[in-house]
């Protein structure tokens, strides 16, 4: 079949991002086919001065872009942007609370002057909140969202989660408000304002526990591994040489399972019986099937329980991870190509797979302003007028070699 060309082919892009959520968003409509513009201040992106994480941050949420060093608290540097932005569908910002209002290029300004823009700011908090000017990073949505009450062990701290999961899903929730407000101007001809905040992605996140208090008040607790209100459901148990994780809290799954592992003396014991005993007993269900799981190896427990039916799924590590199977099958690896005096690594691309589009090579993200003079020259701005910047610093003379 003739592969289609990517679905975003021709959209315009600027980003002015810092970290993930502004930068993670512009590169999923790169991704999608975009063109992307990353434009910087001259210190650049704060993830590049951010040590060996603000390193991985950079990599992970800013391949296949050009970026521009520009002076925006200069007139001629904000003129510069303006003119780059013109020429854009779509602006994404997450700079700090009030910057970009600041600047003159809020929602309000470059939406009246360009009807058809889709301008989307990423924040901590809801723009109408209290709490709308303050600073938002992943940790605050997660401990002010309740994630982290919910999350570690019954009487342990609160934990948060083991990854950026809060900014990286934000990413995701911009990008389908961009996909949808893209479609309708296609219809309408006219751009959105869309805005995005981590504390209502990290509700989001939890709806099945809002839902459950919203219903009835009462406050889930942390539970460590096991579903409060399921058992067995995300229950940890040992085998001879890993560690397997078992949900059979279904009643036909729990007599599946008490089968399989050789146990079915355990469906007539009274404890648990139903779900909400095993719940109530759950210290006395893990032993029960623990005691049996323990004997085998982790491969003969997948067998036999995939076999009857249950879910089971080992608890890697990433090295473990990276070597399986199904990891190596996996469509969202990809290798980004050097970039210039940036070397290429391995990288993760879309999420999913559009079967019929046209896969486009990757490169890996770029060296702070190494695309300045390019970007300017093509938006029609003179050899003159480019060294002129450059001189005035205005615009960062390219290092290739500074990531």
């Amino acid at each position: 079949m003739h592969k289609l060309p990517p679905p975003l082919q021709g959209i315009r892009v600027v980003e002015l991002g810092n970290y993930i959520a502004g930068p993670g968003t512009a590169m999923a409509l790169g991704d999608l086919g975009a063109e992307v513009l990353k434009i910087e201040s001259l210190d650049g992106d704060a993830a590049r001065t951010t040590g060996r994480f603000g390193l991985a941050m950079l990599r992970a949420y800013n391949r296949d872009k050009q970026s521009i060093a520009l002076d925006l608290r200069q007139p001629r540097g904000l003129a510069v942007a303006r003119r780059l932005i013109a020429r854009a569908d779509v602006l994404v910002q997450n700079l700090r609370p009030g910057a970009i209002e600041a600047l003159g290029l809020g929602a309000d300004t470059l939406r009246a002057e360009h009807p058809r823009l889709v301008h989307v700011s990423i924040a901590g908090f809801p723009a109408a909140s209290p709490s709308r000017d303050r600073p938002g990073y992943d940790v605050a949505a997660q401990a002010e969202s309740g994630l982290m009450s919910v999350t570690g062990e019954a009487d342990g701290e609160p934990q948060r989660v083991g990854a950026t999961i809060i900014d990286a899903a934000s990413t995701q929730v911009a990008a389908q408000a961009i996909l949808a407000a893209l479609f309708r101007r296609e219809r309408l001809g006219v751009g959105e304002t869309i805005r995005v905040s981590l504390l209502e992605v990290a509700l989001n996140l939890q709806l099945s526990n809002w839902a459950d208090y919203f219903a009835d008040g009462v406050e889930p607790r942390r539970n460590g591994n096991g579903q409060p209100t399921c058992a067995p459901a995300a229950d940890l148990f040992n085998t001879r040489d890993g560690v397997v994780v078992v949900s059979a809290y279904v009643q036909p799954h729990w007599l599946r399972l008490c089968a399989a592992i050789g146990a079915p003396e355990l469906t007539q014991d009274p404890r648990l019986a139903t779900n909400e005993l095993r719940v109530a007993n759950r210290a006395t269900m893990k032993e029960a099937i623990g005691a049996r799981i323990s004997q085998l190896t982790t491969a003969a427990c997948l067998d036999l329980l995939q076999r009857a039916g249950i879910v089971v799924a080992v608890v890697r590590g990433y090295a473990e991870a990276a070597a399986s199977d199904d990891f190596k099958a996996s469509s969202m690896v990809v290798q980004a190509a050097a970039n210039g005096e940036v070397p290429g690594y391995t990288s993760f691309g879309l999420p999913y797979e559009m079967c019929d589009t046209t896969r486009r090579p990757t490169l890996s993200a770029p060296a702070h302003g190494v695309h300045g003079e390019a970007v300017l020259r093509d938006a029609g701005f003179s050899a003159s007028e480019v060294e002129a910047l450059m001189a005035e610093g205005v615009l960062k003379r390219a290092d290739p070699v500074r990531v």
